[in-house]
């Protein structure tokens, strides 16, 4: 107990705080831009963030790892919280984490095995170009001071590391964070800061119920949203595992993490917050800025809880372009600069896939509809790859009018055409021998190929012998095929 307590929570103290800090002053911002996108109250957001960061410490499965209220899921609640109003959100955030905990019970993260590297990478990039489309806004009609304070950002985030001894003990985005908001507040320039963005919360967050009414009414309304909500923050909670585990080298139990996402979530619901999932953006600041353990997230939530609650006069002043600076040196270090390198020595399918992933994400910045695109591409892909490895050679006895077809390969709905045209039915043979012990039945399409084959040949009034088919072949033959049964062939034949 002791000893597992110190490799989750203890081997990392100084570098999960300093990180922890970092992440939690990163928060603030995108946490009331979440909550403005929602359209609902910023405390809101601040409520989920803080309450999703400490209960995903203690449930999740990927130390290190940052939870709190998201873009892609705030984009989901639009339409609920304009239509039914907050409580409804509230419940569908409770139903929502029911839902991820049962999706952790029935394991179905061991899903993310179907997800392709290129998929992956495709995700990491265009996740890196919204991060920064996403800091756009705050870049455009400014004055230069704004310019001037950001590319100064970016020098201290930078150059930082290698002022000696200092430059390793403090990560260089909260000096960033921290010299930029004192040459604010010393010169009083006009730029936007964080108490532009919305009003802070004054006021700890307490347990509540959602006011709507217990019925099938109610769960009607919520149940679509909650299924949403679901996917896609356990699709986006497992992919940015997959990247932190291999930032930090690490594995992660990704089953456990789903059922952390449901218990955050449900927590988030009873304190009035809005339901999140992980982020990779944050998540690659707390590993960037030298965060490993439970304590690096534990210690985001509960300073960002007393920074918006206790000190709102002071995180109020942080200039924008300060946290602007944090978030590019994350779509620069999260991008995957060898991905580009590598389109000249990837197969053209492995980059396509990688490009549409890429595109379709960020067109419709829904990461869950790019990931989707990606997976089904790489399936198709690797369906057409598998399918073309597939031989039919044939040798005759004309002595005994006999001919035998050896098939080698994987039969199944892509390979089926191809074994279906290898045949010559109109040769005349007596026999036909069907060699199958090399090869591979899969689906019911396969096993469809093969009764047609075998019908056909019946049918020129050649004799037919199948041989060799291994176990799990012949198993599924053995079910789901007709040949030898007269009344179907017969009826199969009249239905043509």
């Amino acid at each position: 107990m002791i000893r597992s307590l110190k490799q989750d929570w203890f081997f990392n103290i100084r570098g999960d705080i300093l990180s922890g800090l970092v992440v939690a002053l990163a928060l603030i911002p995108e946490a009331i831009a979440f909550s403005i996108i929602a359209g609902v109250d910023p405390k809101v957001g601040l409520y989920a963030s803080f309450s999703m960061a400490v209960i995903i410490a203690f449930a999740g499965g990927r130390p290190g790892m940052i939870s709190a209220a998201t873009a892609a899921m705030a984009l989901l609640m639009v339409t609920l919280v304009r239509e039914h109003g907050l409580e409804y959100l509230l419940a569908a955030t409770l139903l929502t984490g029911v839902l991820q905990v049962i999706a952790g019970y029935l394991r179905l993260a061991d899903l993310m095995r179907f997800v392709s590297r290129s998929v992956v990478t495709g995700f990491v990039n265009a996740l890196a170009i919204l991060i920064f489309m996403a800091q756009l806004p705050e870049l455009t009609n400014v004055t230069w001071h704004v310019y001037a304070m950001t590319a100064a950002g970016l020098g201290i985030i930078y150059l930082f590391p290698y002022v000696p001894t200092i430059g390793k003990l403090l990560p260089s985005p909260l000096v960033c964070i921290l010299v930029l908001t004192a040459v604010y507040l010393v010169t009083g320039m006009e730029i936007r800061t964080v108490g532009d963005m919305g009003e802070l919360p004054d006021t700890l967050p307490v347990f509540l119920w959602p006011d709507v009414p217990l019925n099938l009414e109610t769960l009607t309304i919520i149940f679509p949203y909650a299924v949403m909500l679901t996917v896609v923050g356990l699709l986006e909670s497992m992919m940015t595992a997959t990247i932190v585990d291999d930032l930090t080298d690490t594995t992660s139990d990704k089953n456990r993490e789903c059922k952390g996402q449901g218990l955050a979530n449900f927590g988030t619901g009873l304190l009035g917050g809005m339901a999140g999932c992980a982020m990779i953006g944050q998540s690659v600041i707390n590993i960037k800025s030298g965060g490993r353990g439970r304590l690096s997230t534990l210690v985001a939530g509960v300073v960002l809880l007393i920074m918006v609650v206790f000190l709102s006069d002071w995180v109020s002043q942080i200039p924008m372009a300060a946290l602007v600076a944090v978030m590019i040196m994350v779509s620069i270090g999260t991008f995957s600069w060898t991905s580009i390198r590598d389109l000249k020595k990837h197969p053209m399918s492995t980059n396509l896939v990688m490009l549409v992933t890429v595109g379709v994400t960020v067109s419709t910045h829904n990461l869950a509809i790019g990931v989707f695109v990606g997976v089904l591409l790489a399936a198709m892909n690797f369906a057409n790859k598998v399918g073309n490895i597939l031989y039919i050679g044939s040798e005759d006895d004309p002595h005994v009018s006999h001919r035998t077809y050896r098939v080698v390969g994987q039969v199944f709905f892509a390979s089926s055409e191809r074994f279906g045209r290898a045949f010559d039915f109109k040769e005349t043979v007596e026999k036909v021998t069907i060699d199958l012990s090399r090869a591979h039945f899969w689906d019911i399409t396969a096993v469809q190929a093969l009764d047609m084959t075998v019908i056909k040949f019946r049918r020129e009034g050649t004799q037919v012998e199948l041989i060799g088919l291994n176990d799990a072949s012949a198993t599924i033959v053995d079910r789901y095929a007709i040949h030898d049964d007269p009344k179907a062939v017969e009826k199969l034949m009249g239905g043509e």
